[in-house]
């Protein structure tokens, strides 16, 4: 059974950071593309970040060069480095996977080609 948690979420202001926690359990990264994804009220979850099943990693534009997704295979955990943060960055942040072939060059795709989401964790960001 697949489980998913976050942690690492809270408040700050702007151009700070944070880093974000995924304890992944259930799963092995090699056999899955794990990625962020965000979402405020009444939006679409929209895609942050994917590390593929071959540690590549790809970005939404509007955090590329500010944030940085990687994972710890010793520990299953996924970690998303949030640097430079702005208040467009406010949302509830969730950890995702679903299965990748080796093969697998694509982007971070859409919310529902993922199978396992985490609970999510808040970040607010103030200007």
């Amino acid at each position: 059974q697949v489980q998913l948690v976050e942690s690492g979420g809270g408040s700050v202001q702007a151009g700070g950071s944070l880093r974000l926690s995924c304890a992944a359990s259930g799963l092995t990264f090699s056999n899955y593309c794990m990625a962020w994804f965000r979402q405020t009220q009444g939006k679409e979850r929209e895609g942050v970040a994917i590390a593929l099943s071959t540690g590549s990693t790809s970005y939404a534009d509007s955090v590329k060069g500010r944030f940085t997704i990687s994972q710890d295979n010793a520990k299953n955990t996924l970690y998303l480095e949030m640097n430079s943060l702005k208040a467009e960055d406010t949302a509830m942040y969730y950890c995702a996977a679903r299965r990748c072939a080796w093969w697998y060059r694509g982007g971070i795709g859409l919310a529902y080609e993922y199978n396992y989401w985490g609970q999510g964790t808040q970040v607010t960001v103030s200007s």
